[in-house]
Formats: structure tokens, sequence, C-alpha cells
């Protein structure tokens, strides 16, 4: 075992011993420190300062309950946190999560990635992230807003446009986040930029619905263009079909691929005639107005829907897993490999299991990590909050054009730290990690031991 690998585990038992059933936060920190130590090895600045057992704390934890009453008058109590990881290169920034499964581990996590995916976008926005194991679904308008405006009441007072700036995530779309704003703005009687992901009427950015998934699609056209080639008539699968998977399919067919795939919680469908502009609007209604299910897209349009599975055995060049952490295990990897995918972007956040990650390093792909590829999402909510400050609005030509530069100077930068003398192949992962790390740890050092 070398030096930095006896460091890493060492480094990694003390990490565990301190974060006990925290699973997706271990795996993070994991995957994170296996390319930073070597690094830190080389830089011994970062290591006297004990930059990464710093990093690895979050600042702050909050916890609280949130009570609030359904349509029958019964009284609801839900568990609501906001972790504020690192403010070191700006106020906190990251989306607030709505559904069962949220708990501490999850949003420490999301928490700790989103530090360094908003250093990459040169944005000055610290990383944080929030929610709750409130699920949305199947609940009335009515209840979700009793439910945004109690939690409001209380995450009020931990957040603003200097401070702390949440956003959406999964369960949290404009018609949460307008109940949020709206109970922010009538606590603190000011109509700041607290929030983004704000409806255009009061405050919002064109494009911020479509940033994470056209970012995507924008990074993974970056990669193929800096070997000679293009997503032009690539053959791509898409898993999920929330607002990620929705806007890169869109934005992958705009460059001329074709998407065979989406999913659910319920299964994939398989469309080997390509999700094309009439099915992709169909799609869109049937999941942001009437929100119903992947499989009534296999039987309106007559192909194939398989249950309970995700469709990464189907043959393809590129994969977009843009559903949810771990959807990609090392079997499925493995699969996505003998069946010629070449290139793996990843919309959603940390969607790639480690042994899986590993696999695709290993076989030279182009694999961006999502720190890297889904970083549009908060670069447009960055630059909602330039919007708000300077109390103005920009086109929709003007915030994908600075969505764009935003990826390519990403891409750059992981290309920069991710490349080896000699060495065609550019290690993604290992580029975002350290152009991510860096600009946050030089705060740091610079702030001293605080």
């Amino acid at each position: 075992m070398s030096r930095t690998q006896n460091l890493h585990r060492k480094f990694m038992s003390g990490v565990e011993e301190r974060n006990k059933g925290e699973p997706e936060f271990i795996q993070a920190v994991h995957e994170f420190s296996d390319t930073v130590i070597p690094f830190i090895e080389e830089h011994p600045q970062y290591r006297e300062e004990s930059i990464l057992e710093r990093m690895t704390e979050p600042d702050r934890i909050i916890i609280f309950r949130v009570c609030w009453e359904d349509d029958e008058g019964n009284i609801c109590t839900n568990r609501a946190w906001r972790v504020q990881f690192n403010n070191s290169i700006g106020p906190y920034k990251g989306g607030l999560r709505f559904h069962p499964s949220v708990n501490q581990s999850i949003l420490k996590f999301l928490g700790f990635e989103q530090t360094f995916k908003n250093s990459l976008t040169t944005l000055p926005m610290g990383g944080a992230k929030g929610g709750s194991n409130f699920d949305p679904k199947g609940k009335s308008d009515r209840e979700v807003m009793r439910f945004c405006q109690s939690m409001m009441t209380e995450l009020a007072r931990h957040i603003g446009e200097h401070t702390d700036v949440p956003a959406g995530d999964i369960g949290v779309g404009a018609r949460e986040i307008s109940y949020l704003f709206g109970r922010y703005k009538q606590i603190t009687n000011r109509f700041t930029g607290a929030i983004t992901g704000k409806g255009l009427s009061f405050g919002g950015s064109l494009v911020r619905t479509e940033a994470t998934g056209y970012g995507c699609v924008y990074f993974a056209q970056e990669m193929l263009n800096h070997k000679g080639d293009a997503l032009e008539g690539k053959r791509c699968l898409v898993s999920g079909s929330g607002n990620v998977a929705i806007y890169t399919i869109e934005k992958a067919r705009a460059l001329g691929a074709k998407v065979v795939s989406a999913s659910d919680s319920g299964g994939y469908i398989y469309d080997p005639d390509g999700i094309d502009e009439e099915k992709l609007a169909w799609l869109k209604d049937l999941k942001e107005t009437r929100r119903g299910r992947i499989q009534e897209y296999a039987e309106h349009f007559n192909c194939e829907f398989h249950g309970g599975q995700r469709p990464w055995a189907l043959p393809a060049d590129v994969a977009f897993p843009c559903a949810t952490q771990n959807e990609i295990s090392e079997h499925d990897a493995k699969t996505l490999l003998a069946n010629g995918i070449s290139v793996v972007c990843e919309g959603a956040n940390m969607p790639t299991e480690l042994a899986g990650a590993y696999r695709f390093t290993k076989a030279g792909i182009l694999y961006a990590p999502s720190k890297a590829a889904n970083a549009g999402g908060v670069a447009v909510s960055g630059l909602e909050q330039s919007q708000n400050a300077l109390r103005l609005s920009w086109t929709r030509e003007e915030v994908d054009a600075k969505l764009r530069e935003i990826m390519r100077k990403i891409h750059t930068q992981c290309v920069t730290w991710g490349s080896t003398p000699g060495d065609p192949i550019i290690d993604y992962v290992k580029g975002a990690n350290i152009a991510g790390f860096l600009k946050v740890a030089d705060a740091m050092v610079a702030y001293g031991c605080v």
C-alpha cells in the first residue's frame, strides 16, 4: 500500500467514526478525498492547516420540526434541516429537497458536493443544502402551501441574500418556491433575492428551469469537442423525467442526438425511434401538469415499458443519469461499458456508486462527475441572485450564453487539473475535485483558524 493510500484509509477511518450511519455522506467524502489527498501531499500548506479535515465538517446543521394541518384538519409533523456546509467563498447556496427519503446523511452529502460545485462555477457562492421528509406527492395545493409556510416560519431566521440563499431540488418546484418566498417576504417585510427559482413575475430568471439539464448537455458537448467529436448523431440514454431529465432531452435533441429512454420510480420507457419534439411536449405535460407516470408514455406512443428497472441495459453512445443518487451500480456500469457507452455525464447528484465510478474512470471513457456536469442549475441560480441585486432581468439569450460560458469554464478547469503529461485521457473526476477544492481551500487558509 502506498503512502497516499494509507493516508486516505486513515482519513476515511476518522470520517466514518465521526459520521456513523451516514453512508451517502461518507461515500461523497471518499470519492472526493481519494483524488484530493495526493494533491494535498504535494502542497503541504493545506495539510499543515488541516484543510480537508475542516472541509468535511459542516459549519452548522439546523434541525427543526414543521407542524402543519392537512385538509381534514389533522395536525401533521415533519422534520426539516438546513445544512450550512461552507461559506468561505460566498453566502451559502443550495437547494431544498422534499422527499420521504430525506435525512441528515443525504443533506450532508449534497451540501458537501454543493461546496465544490459552486466553487467550479467561479461565482461567489458557498455550499449548503436543506429539506424535509415531507412528501408533496398526493398533497393538495393548500396542504403544500400550509407546509411551506410553516417551514419558512423557522427557516427565515437562518437565511437571507447575504447569508444563505436556498433554491429548489427534488420535490421543490415552482409551486413550493412561490409559497416559501411569499412567506419569507411576509415575515421579513423585505423583497430580496433570498430564494432563487422564483417565478418570472417576481424576480426569477429565464432559463432557470432548464439550466441543470441544458448545462449537463453543454458539458457533454465540451468533452466531445475536446476530442474532435460532437453530440450530433449519438444515441443517448436519459434516466428520470423531472426537470433535469426533460431539459437534458430537449437540449440533446437540439444538438442532433437521439434520446431513446426516460424513467421514473415505476420503471423506464424505451422508444427506439427517439423522443421527438411532439413526444417531449407530451412528456412535459404528463410530468409537469398532470403529474402522471412514465408508463403512460409507453401506452400512448406504443413503445416498451420496463417496470421496476432502469435503462442502463440498453445499447447507446451516451448516458445521462438524471434521476437520483446511486442509480448506477457497478453491475450497471459494466453493462453500459459492454454495450458501447463512451460518455457518461451526470445530471443527478452522485448518481453512480463508487465502484461504478471507478469502472468508468478505469475504462478511460469521458466520465463527467455531477459536481461538474450538473452545475448549470446553481450557476443560473447565481445569475438570478445577480439580477435581483441589480434590479434587472436579462434576456433568455443572455442567460443561456452566460450558462454556456460557465460550463465551458468548468470544463477548462477539469481539463487543467485532470490532465497527466503524455496521457491523452482526461480524468474529469480528479480535475473537478482539485479545481473545486483549490478556491475554497485558499480562502480557508487566508482566513486562518476559524
